[in-house]
């Protein structure tokens, strides 16, 4: 046999055994916004395939002159389709391939099979918040077809707000780290599910639509303004100083004439006495609490005393009476006392 042949005869080397690229893409990201590297394996490649003729990149790859060839090959085939050192780029669908990848691990644990190098290239990828997008969107299909969901109304969700908004602070207080991230979802839901109702607008109200964009615009813009010790020429190195400007702008904002405005008064007792006590005393007020007889009047000087104190006489009447539960229970378990 001569060298030529003995050369033919001779396993591919990996160089000859190709290259399989692996293309992922988000759903949550534009499409057609792929990274440079993506690019780059795209155009250099002898073959593109995608086994899903309506991928929403396929026309932006069309369109940036990239011919993609709609088949869905098995693990073998993609493997030969790979010799003589051709790259083949698979655009991964929604699922990612897993029986082509399964395949692909098989053939590579036969030790049979000179097998092409193979890379997982994300070609776009989610941001921090881009799950964000995901509950949006399951919110918008809940707002049409559920017919529980359709039919809600600001008022009607109400009380479901201050209701996930204790039991977040349930999560808190008792420190279930669990617990604490299913609530603020719960919390979170209540938002979407609010700003989904008012994209609908009022029109018999005269109310205009806004979407979760406008919500989160709005903050944004709100949280910028008043930190301008981080997003402008300000400085602030304590607390303090940081809450002061935050008083400062806000009063701007709100151009209230009372440092009163903005207290909602539904709030429990206890909450609400303890903030009337910290704007006057922010504000330097020096106000003399009401006297007359009664429960209520005690209690409004312990909530202003527990705010000058720095304590929040609800979190702590909470706690003392998380302790007053756990006695009675203790009491319940134990033995009756003798008459």
């Amino acid at each position: 046999m001569n060298a030529t042949s003995s050369d033919a005869a001779a396993p591919a080397g990996p160089a000859a055994s190709g290259r399989i690229v692996l293309l992922t893409t988000s759903h949550r990201v534009a499409p057609g916004l792929l990274s440079w590297p993506a690019w780059q394996a795209l155009r250099g490649a002898d073959q593109v395939l995608c086994a899903d003729g309506a991928h929403p990149q396929l026309p932006y790859l069309r369109e940036a002159g990239i011919a993609v060839d709609e088949t869905s090959p098995g693990a073998q085939e993609l493997v030969d389709a790979c010799a003589g050192g051709r790259t083949v780029v698979v655009v991964a669908t929604g699922e990612g391939e897993p029986r082509l990848t399964d395949g692909l691990a098989r053939l590579a644990g036969s030790g049979r099979v000179h097998m092409p190098e193979l890379e997982l290239l994300p070609a776009s990828y989610d941001l921090p918040g881009a799950r964000l997008l995901d509950l949006v969107q399951v919110m918008d299909r809940i707002r049409v077809e559920c017919p529980w969901s359709s039919r809600q109304t600001h008022e009607g969700l109400a009380k479901y707000g201050i209701e996930e908004a204790y039991e977040l602070v349930e999560a808190i207080e008792e420190g279930d780290r669990d617990e604490l991230r299913e609530e603020l979802g719960d919390v979170l839901l209540q938002v979407v599910f609010h700003s989904r109702i008012a994209e609908e607008g009022r029109p018999e109200d005269g109310a205009e639509p806004f979407s979760i964009d406008d919500v989160a615009a709005g903050i944004v813009t709100k949280l910028i303004h008043r930190h301008p010790h981080v997003f402008g020429d300000e400085t602030a190195t304590t607390p303090e100083e940081v809450k002061e400007h935050w008083l400062r702008t806000k009063a701007e904002e709100k151009r209230r004439t009372s440092v009163t405005e903005g207290i909602p008064l539904g709030q429990p007792g206890l909450a609400l006495a303890a903030k009337l006590a910290s704007r006057a005393r922010t504000a330097g007020l020096e106000v003399e609490l009401p006297r007359g007889e009664g429960v209520g009047y005690e209690l409004l000087a312990v909530a202003a005393r527990a705010e000058a104190e720095g304590v929040d006489p609800e979190a702590a009447l909470r706690a003392a009476a998380r302790a007053y539960r756990d006695a009675i229970r203790a009491r319940e378990g134990s033995p009756a006392l003798d008459g």
